[in-house]
Parts: structure tokens; C-alpha cells; sequence
């Protein structure tokens, strides 16, 4: 259905306004803080709207099948770009995230003290290019908002990072660059491909899905794409960026990647390379099988061996995206949907991580191991919440991340079940890690005195927030899912 209400360009153009706004009242923190926090939460309203809507709907002419908003506009018409958004049961879930997590990244920055204004009207910006990627239909348009993405994340490590954050930002540019350049070929290759069979040059997507692309050839275009979405997820051996990256972002910044930027990739799989090369995709399968649970489990063990909470934690990140990969490459509705539901588990229980850990050093001034112990009895508010989510991040049952592995775990093994194997072994060695972190952080011996705040009713309000929703996805699912089962019936079948 189109809507009186432009809701998808909104979604996009709304958190842009707002950085410009917040940038022009850079000059006082508080007007700033206060405005980014007014946009982040009109955002997240707008975006939960459509749940009110009919989302069944009823077919109209020139609207892709499945999508309950649409909007279609001429652009560069000259070269067959046009302004095309779409939204479906997947794309509604991201949007939200994509909203949600930025309200969480905006109230962690509240004591950021230099150029609190910028780096606030950054992430603004940064959370307009994410919806847009989510939304688009149009290739050259995602393209556009995928690349759009670097701009803000750069500066955002470079300038308010720690450790070594100009080296940290300009590996994550040459990764991130390179992987971009692969997508575009592809894209352009593609564009040619189906211009040639039809007469008709675009870069929409739903045309392009009915492109007919030589098995040879779909293998390389794949790998491009494959490749390039890889880099972002990260995808063992593609993963070395991300450790430096992560540790020397600020604690929003670590959200951002950890949580939706991270989660960008795993879209791009799902949307776009899957559905447009089947045959392709299913003669890479054993590789990216091999790959996902190679990650699981290398990088638990990794994770394993830092004494630095926050590269642990990065390292762990990427070892549950694992299970993203791994649902993807089996291509099952049960598996697809876990994979789904393990990208909306994983940026709330790891951003929550992320953040706890942020609080932590901002108290202790330290990440390293060696400087906590005996937290549950110094502060038992912000020690219950620490356990809480490393309990979610272990996947204990009843808590978010149980479920979508456990589904990821059950899609894959029917037909891979090696690959689901090798998957659960490597969730055991997340159980080792996660046990270890609890030990020493909560209830171990503290080599050295230290005093700790208890949470105040800012840091309190975000937690609570956060570990309602590990609860809630824990035990009720459903409604999630559901969104999901209608597009990717359409997806798995084309």
C-alpha cells in the first residue's frame, strides 16, 4: 500500500534533520543532548507505526508483492535510478532495531565531553543512512546508503576513539572500501546483464530478481557480493578489522558497529545476494558453512584468552554472528528465520555488553580483568544486569539468545547436520568464556581497592529497557517471528 503519510522517507530524512539541527546547537551540550534524545524518540515512534497498520494488505499494480509500504519516485531516470523504498515483516523488524538501538546510543553518550554536539548529530546521521539501506529497493540506492554508513563511523572512531584510533579507522576504511568496490561491479555487471536481455536499464531490484545470469558468471558476481557483505559482518578470516575497531570506537560508536552495522550485512545476504543467484548461492554453501562455524568457534576460543573485557566482547560479537551466517547458507525457512531473530538478539545482548562495559570503565577507568572482582557486593543493581546479560549472551533458556540459536541450530541440522555440529560445540566454548568473565568481574578477588558508583537513573533507565526486552524476545518470541514468515516464504521461493 502507499500511504498520505510518506512513512519510509521519513524514516530516513527524520534523523537526518535532526543532526542538522542538533549540529547548529552544537555550542550547548544540554540543548543538544536533549534534542538528539526528542529526534531519537519521534524516530522510534515513527517507526513502530506501521504495526498498527494492515500488513496483509492487497496487491497493486507496480507494487512488489509482499511489501505493505512502498514508495516510488523518479530520480536519475536517465540511467534507470529511481527513489524506491519498500517495507515488509523483515525490513519493519530492522527499522525498529535500527531506532531502538540509537535511543540506547544517544542516552550512553550523555557525558561525552568534547564536541558532545557533533558526535551526537554523527550518530543521528548514521542511524538516516542505516534505515535507508533497510528500506531501499532500488541497488544503486543501497549502494548510495551503504557506503553513506563509512562517513559517520569513521569520524566517530577517528576523532572520539581511544587507543590507536587513526590506525583503527583507516584499517576499518581499506576493509570496508575494498569489499565496496567488489558490491559495485557486481551491481553495475548485473545492471548491464538484464538491460541487454530486456531493453530496459535499472537497477531495481524486483526486475533484476527475473535477470538471467549465466551459472559461471553467477558465481563471480556472487562472490562479490558475498565478499563484500562478509566484510562488514565480519566473516572469518575477513576479521581483523573489527577487534581494533570496536575496542577503540567510544561506547556508541562500538553500539552502532556491533549492533546494526554488523546487522547491514547479514540484510544484504538475505535480501539481495541469495535471492538473486539460487544456483550460485547453493554451490558456496559448504564454504560459507565451513566459514560460520569456523567463527562460532575460533573466535569463542579467542574470546577465551583476552584480559580486556571490551575486546573480548568483540570477539564474542563475531562469534554469534556465526549463527547468522550459518542460518543463512542453510536456506530453510526455519533456519532463515533463526538467523533473523539471532540479528535482533545479538545487537540487544551485546549492546548491552557494550555498554555495561563502557560503564565500568568509565568508573574504574580500566577494562582489563585484573582491575575488577567483588562487584555483586559493591554495587548489586549494576552487577545484577552485568550477570543478566552475559547469562542471555550464553544463551541460558528463557532469555533472548536461546532462542534464536536454538532455532538456527534445528534449521541447520536438517540439513547440514555437521555444520550444526561443529555450531554447538562452539556455544559450549561461549558457556567457558561467559563463566569466566561472571567469575572475575562479580564474584572474584579485586587485586586492588577500588570504589564503584551504583548506577544512576539515566544508566538505570537504559538497562532496564535493555534487559526488558531480552525477557520479553526470551519467552514470547512469536510476534517477532511472525513478521518474518510471510517475506521469506516469498524469498526462499524465488
Amino acid at each position: 500500500m502507499t500511504s498520505l503519510i510518506p512513512i519510509l522517507s521519513l524514516l530516513i530524512f527524520l534523523p537526518l534533520v535532526g543532526a542538522l539541527l542538533v549540529f547548529a546547537l552544537r555550542q550547548s551540550a544540554s540543548a543538544a543532548r536533549w534534542l538528539a534524545l526528542a529526534f531519537g524518540a519521534a524516530e522510534f515512534v515513527l517507526a513502530c507505526a506501521p504495526l498498527a497498520l494492515d500488513r496483509q494488505g492487497t496487491a497493486q499494480v507496480g507494487v512488489p508483492t509482499g511489501f505493505f509500504l512502498y514508495q516510488d519516485h523518479g530520480w536519475i531516470d536517465r540511467f534507470g535510478i529511481r527513489f524506491t523504498l519498500g517495507m515488509d515483516g523483515i525490513s519493519l523488524v530492522m527499522v525498529i532495531l535500527t531506532a531502538f538501538i540509537t535511543i540506547v546510543a544517544i542516552i550512553a553518550s550523555w557525558k561525552v565531553k568534547e564536541r558532545q554536539g557533533l558526535y551526537l548529530s554523527l550518530l543521528l546521521a548514521l542511524q538516516g543512512a542505516v534505515q535507508g539501506l533497510f528500506l531501499s529497493l532500488d541497488l544503486f540506492l543501497f549502494y548510495l546508503f551503504w557506503e553513506a554508513m563509512l562517513i559517520p563511523m569513521l569520524f566517530l572512531i577517528g576523532v572520539w576513539g581511544t587507543g590507536r584510533p587513526v590506525y583503527s579507522t583507516i584499517k576499518f576504511f581499506l576493509y570496508t572500501f575494498v569489499g565496496s568496490l567488489l558490491m559495485l561491479l557486481a551491481i553495475i555487471a548485473l545492471y548491464l546483464m538484464h538491460g541487454a536481455q530486456t531493453e530496459s536499464y535499472t537497477f531495481a531490484l524486483p526486475a533484476l530478481m527475473h535477470t538471467t545470469v549465466p551459472y559461471q558468471l553467477g558465481l563471480w558476481l556472487f562472490g562479490a557480493f558475498l565478499l563484500s557483505f562478509a566484510i562488514k559482518f565480519p566473516l572469518f578470516p575477513l576479521h581483523t578489522w573489527q577487534p581494533d575497531a570496536y575496542c577503540d570506537a567510544p561506547v556508541a560508536g562500538t553500539l552502532m558497529l556491533a549492533s546494526l552495522l554488523s546487522k547491514t550485512a547479514a540484510y544484504g545476504l538475505i535480501r539481495i545476494a541469495y535471492p538473486l543467484f539460487p544456483e550460485a548461492s547453493r554451490a558456496l554453501t559448504p564454504l560459507v558453512y565451513v566459514v560460520a562455524v569456523l567463527g562460532i568457534c575460533y573466535f569463542a576460543w579467542v574470546a577465551f584468552a583476552q584480559r580486556d573485557m571490551k575486546r573480548m566482547l568483540a570477539y564474542s560479537s563475531v562469534s554469534h554472528m556465526g549463527f547468522v551466517a550459518l542460518g543463512i547458507a542453510a536456506w530453510s525457512p526455519v533456519a532463515v528465520s533463526g538467523a533473523l531473530m539471532q540479528m535482533v538478539n545479538h545487537a540487544i545482548t551485546t549492546g548491552a555488553l557494550f555498554v555495561m562495559v563502557g560503564m565500568l570503565d568509565e568508573r574504574v577507568e580500566s577494562r582489563d580483568l585484573s582491575d575488577f572482582g567483588g562487584v555483586w557486593g559493591k554495587v548489586p543493581v549494576l552487577a545484577f544486569f552485568f550477570l543478566i546479560f552475559n547469562m542471555a549472551s550464553a544463551g541460558v533458556p528463557g532469555l533472548n539468545n536461546f532462542v534464536s540459536e536454538l532455532i538456527v541450530l534445528v534449521g541447520v541440522f536438517k540439513v547440514a547436520p555437521a555444520a550444526a555440529l561443529g555450531a554447538f560445540l562452539g556455544s559450549v566454548l561461549t558457556l567457558i568464556y561467559t563463566v569466566r568473565l561472571v567469575q572475575e568481574v562479580l564474584f572474584g578477588k579485586e587485586s586492588k581497592p577500588t570504589v564503584l558508583a551504583e548506577v544512576s537513573l539515566r544508566e538505570g533507565s537504559v538497562l532496564v529497557l535493555l534487559a526488558v526486552v531480552v525477557v520479553y524476545l526470551g519467552v514470547h518470541p512469536g510476534p517477532v517471528l511472525d513478521l518474518f514468515k510471510a517475506p521469506l516464504e516469498l524469498l526462499l521461493n524465488k
